[in-house]
Parts: structure tokens; C-alpha cells; sequence
């Protein structure tokens, strides 16, 4: 019962990022990445500082003692400093390459998240492995269309995959960590770290920052205070593997809600990858009760 919750709640994660990105697009017509980041890190980080003392009541948790804080501490600042480094690759790459095939790279995580699962000692059933491949297709025949090319820029999105990937396990190896307090507190970081490169780098104006604010709110409020906050608590009853694949869903949203919200058409490539990718889902949702 608990898997299937947590299968939800990374769901619900995927579809909220797949509909940010129009507002990130359209924030990015105003003001550069770092100050992009900055300014939505502490929106999130502030959204759920002011939600804790209602999240706890509903909850039925107390204030942490000492020793949870400083798991905490810790916890939110190696979950901190790879998201931030992965946000930072992912903007910078974007800027030299297709949206589409940028989606790809850095959905990539659906790979190297095993790979390192298997690394340190976690079991992949072979179902969970076909799985992987089939969204891999997935999103290629969704994203990709053309002739596929390589440049530089296509090297900081595969790293950006990979620090994705990294931030998804230790996710998991913080499990224990409150999830409202360490994603409050990853955003918070994120915030902090991007705030001097923001200034010395990019010297926004309140007038740009105006421009951008509704795509700053939805990206702070839903997608970092929301969407990471169900990240956290759903993976606190999944596999890894089996996360990045539900999370991986958030490019076939982004195709839905552009074909739902913005009448964009779909073509037969697209409509073949979203069939993969439910065809994954499906694979890694029944991966478990196979293999035992």
C-alpha cells in the first residue's frame, strides 16, 4: 500500500514538472539561469518554511530534536549542492542544443540510475532493466526527431543527467530525513549558492524579475515546493530504478499538456514514444511481484 502511495506522489511530481516547461521557457526570455535558479529556489524554499508549522499539525510530527537536525543539515546540503550543479548544466546546455534532444540527455538518469544502483550493491530485476531500455526508447522516438548530432553542449546535458541521477540516490539514502524540512532545505541552498553568481554575473533588473515572476512562482511554488517534496516522499517507498522511470513520465506530460493546453499537434514518432513510455511504466509497476 505504501509503494503504491509513493508511486503516486512521484507521478503527480512528473506531471507538475512536465507542465513547467513553458513557464520556464518564458522566464528565461527575462532573466539568466543563475538568477533563474536563485530566485526560484528561495520562492520554494520560503513556500514550505511558511507551510511547516500547518504540514506538521496535519502530520502529527513534532519539532526535531538536535541529532534529527543535523541529519538534516546534512541531508539537505549533499541534496542541495547536486541540484543546484545539475540545475546549472541543464540551463547552460539547453542554450546550445534543441529542447527536444535536451530533454533526452538529461532523461538519461533513467540509465544511470541502475548503473549506480548496481554499483552500490542494490539488485535490479531483469524486468526493471527492460524497462529502463523501453523508456529510453520512449523518450527518444518523443523527444529526438531528425538526424540526431552531438556538440559540446550535449556533454554538460548527459552530466546533468547524471547528477540527476546521483541527487535520486541519495534521495534514497536520506530516506529517513523529513521530506518537507530536506526539500525546503536543498532549496534554501539552492538559493544561496546561486545568489553572487546572480549578482556579479547578471545584474538583474526589478523590472526583468517582474517580467518573469509568473513563471518564477509556478516554478518556486509548484515545481520546487510541490513537485521535490513528493519527489522526496515517494521515493521513500520505491526503488530507486523504478523512480526515475516514474519520474522520467515528466516529458510525456510535457507532450500532453502542450497538445491539451497549447493544440499542438502530436505526431506518429510522438504518439509511438508515449506508448513506450506507459509500456515502462507498466513493466516497472509490475517488475516487483514478478521476480519474487
Amino acid at each position: 500500500m505504501k509503494q503504491g502511495s509513493g508511486r503516486w506522489k512521484l507521478l503527480a511530481a512528473a506531471m507538475i514538472w512536465g507542465c513547467a516547461f513553458s513557464a520556464q521557457s518564458a522566464g528565461t526570455e527575462y532573466i539568466g539561469p543563475w538568477t533563474f535558479n536563485c530566485i526560484r529556489g528561495l520562492i520554494g524554499a520560503l513556500t514550505l518554511y511558511v507551510s511547516l508549522p500547518f504540514l506538521d499539525r496535519m502530520r502529527g510530527i513534532p519539532a526535531p530534536a538536535a541529532g534529527e537536525k543535523r541529519y538534516l543539515f546534512k541531508a539537505g546540503t549533499a541534496c542541495g549542492c547536486v541540484l543546484t550543479a545539475a540545475s546549472m548544466l541543464q540551463q547552460a546546455g539547453i542554450a546550445g542544443s534543441t529542447a527536444g534532444k535536451a530533454g533526452f540527455l538529461t532523461s538519461l538518469y533513467i540509465l544511470f540510475v541502475p548503473f549506480l544502483s548496481v554499483f552500490l550493491g542494490r539488485k535490479i530485476t531483469k524486468r526493471l532493466w527492460l524497462a529502463v531500455l523501453t523508456a529510453l526508447a520512449g523518450l527518444y522516438f518523443l523527444s529526438v526527431s531528425g538526424k540526431a548530432s552531438f556538440s559540446a553542449y550535449d556533454l554538460l546535458l548527459i552530466g546533468c543527467g547524471l547528477l540527476f541521477a546521483i541527487h535520486i540516490i541519495l534521495i534514497d539514502r536520506f530516506s529517513a530525513a523529513d521530506s518537507v524540512r530536506l526539500s525546503c532545505l536543498q532549496f534554501l541552498l539552492m538559493g544561496i549558492l546561486c545568489m553572487a553568481p546572480m549578482c556579479i554575473l547578471e545584474r538583474p533588473s526589478a523590472e526583468n524579475i517582474l517580467g518573469a515572476l509568473p513563471a518564477l512562482l509556478y516554478t518556486g511554488i509548484c515545481s520546487c515546493g510541490i513537485a521535490y517534496t513528493l519527489q522526496i516522499a515517494g521515493q521513500k517507498n520505491t526503488d530507486p530504478s523504478e523512480a526515475g522511470i516514474l519520474l522520467s513520465l515528466e516529458s510525456v506530460f510535457a507532450a500532453l499538456s502542450g497538445f491539451i493546453i497549447l493544440h499542438q499537434t502530436m505526431t506518429p514518432r510522438e504518439l509511438s514514444g508515449c506508448v513506450l513510455m506507459f509500456a515502462a511504466v507498466i513493466l516497472t509497476v509490475t517488475s516487483q511481484t514478478a521476480e519474487q
